[in-house]
């Protein structure tokens, strides 16, 4: 019975043929997939992965940083992979240089972050 069912499934196929289309055509869909991929995950993982290491490249003593774990510091010292922090008076933690997410929200440096001279607030009478 499996036998007669097996050729008959074999008999039913053998007269049509699949439709021809080109490769190219077939590969189409994934091509277009493979292009909205780059520019919407891709592309943009590759901007922010170049401006971290510039960022990390451009760290200096007295720069004001937050590391990946949330720690807010001042950049003491800079070595190739370890930056060494002051997170409070006469406390010094050393991290890996690319545990430095970012700079601190208020600018990115030392001089940017020196005290304002206060306005002058007198009242004219």
């Amino acid at each position: 019975m499996f036998a007669e069912i097996a050729h008959a499934m074999g008999q039913s196929g053998a007269g049509q043929q699949a439709p021809q289309g080109s490769g190219l055509m077939g590969l189409a869909p994934l091509i277009f997939i493979f292009i909205i991929f780059y520019f919407l995950l891709i592309r943009p993982q590759q901007k922010k992965t170049k401006a971290h290491q510039e960022m990390l490249n451009a760290l200096k003593v007295g720069d004001r940083v937050i590391t990946g774990g949330g720690i807010y510091g001042k950049v003491a010292k800079v070595e190739d992979a370890v930056v060494a922090l002051d997170i409070a008076d006469k406390v010094r933690i050393k991290v890996s240089r690319q545990s430095i997410a970012g700079f601190q929200p208020g600018g990115a440096s030392a001089a940017a972050q020196e005290p304002q001279k206060p306005a002058n607030n007198k009242k004219e009478e």
